[in-house]
C-alpha cells in the first residue's frame, strides 16, 4: 500500500468542495495529531442559592492541531525527487491556509485529511519554528505548529440539523481522488459514516474507490 501524506486542501463554495489547484501535502507525516471537542455548560446559581445544575449551553467547535516538519537538507526525498526550498515550502502552504481571501473577504475554509481521518475548518494559529540554517542564512529546517477551528456553512449545518432529509440521499459517481470517508463528509457533513456506506453499496474496502463507479449514500436514521 502506498504512503499517505496529510494534505490540506482549500475549499470553496457551500457546500464546500475541495479545490484541487490549491492544494499541500506534507514532506513527512506528524508524529502526533490533537482533536478538541468541548461542551459548554451554564452554571451560574440563581441569588440566594448555593450551586446550581449545570445546564448545557452550547456545543463548542472542535478544534486540531498538529506540526509539520520541512526539510531542505535532501536527508527526505521528495515526491519529484527535488530538494525543496524550506521557505517556499512555507510560502506554498500559507497560500493554501492562511492567506486572507479577497472574494470572501475572510480567511479561506481548508479540509485536512489523512486516512480516514478529514477535518474541515479555518487556520487559528500558525507558529514556525527555524532549526538549521545554510551559513547564507537560508533555513534548511523548519517546524510548523498549525491549530485549526472548525466550521460549517449554513448549508452544512441545516444538513445536521436534519440528518434523515429526503436531501441527504444521493447517488454519486466516484472520480479520481474520491475516498469514501471524503465523500461521507461532503454529504452528511461527517465522515465517520464510511463503514455504513460501504455496507449499503457491498463494498468489500473502503480505502480504494474505482473511478467511474456509482455509490448509493441513503439517508440516515
Amino acid at each position: 500500500m502506498s504512503k499517505q501524506l496529510l494534505t490540506l486542501t482549500q475549499l470553496a463554495g457551500d457546500p464546500p468542495t475541495p479545490d484541487r489547484h490549491k492544494r499541500f501535502r506534507v514532506q513527512i507525516n506528524p508524529a502526533e495529531f490533537s482533536q478538541r471537542r468541548e461542551i459548554r455548560y451554564n452554571t451560574d446559581a440563581a441569588q440566594g442559592k448555593n450551586a446550581a445544575e449545570a445546564r448545557f449551553s452550547a456545543m463548542e467547535a472542535d478544534t486540531v492541531s498538529f506540526t509539520i516538519v520541512f526539510d531542505g537538507t535532501g536527508a527526505v526525498p521528495s515526491e519529484n525527487g527535488d530538494v525543496p526550498e524550506v521557505v517556499h515550502q512555507i510560502d506554498k502552504l500559507s497560500s493554501v491556509v492562511y492567506n486572507y481571501n479577497s472574494s470572501s473577504h475572510e480567511p479561506p475554509r481548508v479540509q485536512i485529511s489523512w486516512g480516514t481521518l478529514i477535518f474541515n475548518g479555518r487556520l487559528s494559529s500558525f507558529d514556525t519554528q527555524y532549526t538549521l540554517f545554510k551559513p547564507s542564512g537560508a533555513p534548511l529546517r523548519a517546524r510548523c505548529t498549525l491549530s485549526f477551528m472548525g466550521t460549517a456553512t449554513n448549508t452544512q449545518a441545516n444538513l445536521e440539523a436534519n440528518r434523515s432529509s429526503p436531501d441527504l440521499s444521493h447517488s454519486v459517481l466516484v472520480v479520481d481522488g474520491d475516498t469514501l470517508p471524503l465523500l461521507c463528509l461532503r454529504i452528511y457533513g461527517d465522515a465517520r459514516y464510511y463503514p455504513d456506506v460501504a455496507a449499503h453499496n457491498g463494498l468489500r474496502t473502503f480505502r480504494r474507490l474505482q473511478p467511474g463507479t456509482r455509490l448509493n449514500f441513503p439517508p440516515l436514521s
